[in-house]
């Protein structure tokens, strides 16, 4: 169940706040390949199997977007915003993708937020840092830092 924060106040009280974790998505070569198509990146890394098995991991991987993407709706499950006109995606501080999320793995997200402050227009500004997990690895397959903007 996410944490729910209603209103700019409620938003930053969670200064400083661990989100926990979201259920583990199964990463499927469907949805890889659905990526592909979107983004007109059809490496055989990720899209073509048998060759992929002799290359460099074993088999075909992710995206780094595509992981970095699956942020946005497994974000739902952490954070329920509520009380707010609008919210805006204002951008990112870094992004590195640590390991590769083979085709067929599980990930999760795990979400920190930094320090709420206030933004012109009567909004609150919302750094998080995201940790993207492989089910069974010890390194994550991506760190993010967003910065989200949220107004009355």
């Amino acid at each position: 169940m996410p944490t729910t924060a209603h209103g700019l106040d409620e938003l930053k009280a969670l200064t400083g706040a661990d989100l926990g974790r979201t259920d583990w998505l199964d990463i499927t070569q469907q949805r890889v390949n659905t990526f592909a198509d979107a983004t007109d990146d059809h490496q055989w890394i990720h899209t073509d199997p048998e060759k992929a098995k002799d290359g460099p991991f074993g088999g075909p991987i992710a995206h780094g977007y595509l992981t970095l993407s699956l942020i946005i709706p497994l974000f739902g499950e952490l954070l329920e915003i509520t009380g707010t006109s609008m919210s805006v995606n204002y951008g990112l501080e870094k992004v590195r993708f640590p390991s590769p999320v083979p085709v067929g793995a599980k990930i999760r997200l795990h979400g920190a937020v930094g320090t709420v402050e206030q933004v012109k227009g009567n909004g609150v500004q919302m750094p998080l840092t995201f940790t993207v997990e492989v089910e069974g690895s010890e390194k994550p397959a991506c760190v993010a830092e967003a910065v989200y903007r949220h107004y009355a």
